[in-house]
């Protein structure tokens, strides 16, 4: 049998290690790639929440304003956009501050306020928060006839990654037992989601109308209901009707619902918010 001298002993070994590093190397560089692909997937998914907040009074206790019981239930879910409905500015029943803006404050978040009515020495309406930039920001007046109160659809741009945008809508629709007022507005609503082809679209609120109505077959026309199955969020205690929504129209990407919820907080609105994870993909 032939001797394997030290020299050349020494030589395998050395090689035998350069080849296991070489190999480490690769799987830990594949973990990586992997772990970096499940990360970019997860911020493909944007989380949406609908609040109407009752100008913060919890309807439980008259005449109280309650701003930290909607912060907290807001903040317990961790949304990245957020549409405020019922929302005072300066009122004699809440007192002086703008409350779309006290709370963007609280959840670190950016805000955009557009009056639907003047309303107890101050404004009412509704209001969108984001986390990411808000850019374009516009206020739509929705058609309404007779003695009802004027009502709005808020919109924004928004920046949700570099170079990638969406536009997100926010409304109250009226709430008289005629559902006239609520079809004129929601034909409004898709007449202006309509003329944003270059971007896909979120719109959020709450519709005062059942998943059966005329109101809600006219959106179904053209957006996506994040739910199917919906749950009911009015009212906040023991809710028996779904009247608020958050709806979708995909004009640039794949867009699909990855969760929908409504949050069981029965004290701090006469609302239940709704949730919608959704994700956008190329």
């Amino acid at each position: 049998m032939k001797k394997i001298t030290v020299s050349t002993f020494f030589m395998i070994l050395l090689l035998s290690t350069a080849f296991v590093s070489c190999n480490s190397g690769k799987g830990m560089k594949e973990n990586s790639d992997e772990e970096n692909l499940e990360s970019s997937e997860e911020q493909n998914i944007i989380r949406f929440l609908s609040y109407n907040i009752h100008h913060c009074n919890p309807p439980g206790t008259k005449d109280v304003i309650n701003l930290d019981a909607i912060v907290n239930t807001i903040s317990a879910q961790k949304p990245d956009i957020v549409a405020l409905q019922e929302v005072d500015v300066d009122t004699k029943r809440s007192g002086e501050g703008n409350q779309a803006e006290m709370i963007a404050k609280k959840l670190n978040m950016n805000y955009f306020f557009a009056k639907a009515i003047n309303y107890d020495g101050g404004g009412y309406g509704v209001a969108i928060l984001s986390k990411f930039p808000l850019l374009e920001t516009k206020v739509h007046e929705l058609p309404t006839k007779g003695n009802e109160e004027d009502r709005v659809l808020a919109t924004a741009t928004i920046e949700i990654a570099p170079d990638t945008h969406i536009l997100f809508g926010n409304t109250h629709l009226n709430s008289s037992k005629s559902s006239e007022n609520r079809m004129l507005q929601m034909k409004e609503i898709v007449t202006i989601s309509n003329k944003a082809k270059d971007m896909d679209i979120v719109i959020a609120g709450d519709f005062n109308a059942t998943p059966d109505s005329d109101v809600m077959k006219i959106s179904d026309a053209t957006f996506t209901n994040t739910c199917e199955n919906c749950k009911p969020t009015f009212p906040a205690t023991k809710p028996t009707k779904i009247i608020d929504y958050i709806v979708y129209k995909a004009n640039k990407s794949n867009m699909s619902v990855e969760k929908v919820d409504v949050i069981n907080d029965g004290y701090s609105s006469d609302h239940r918010p709704v949730l919608a994870d959704i994700k956008f993909s190329n």
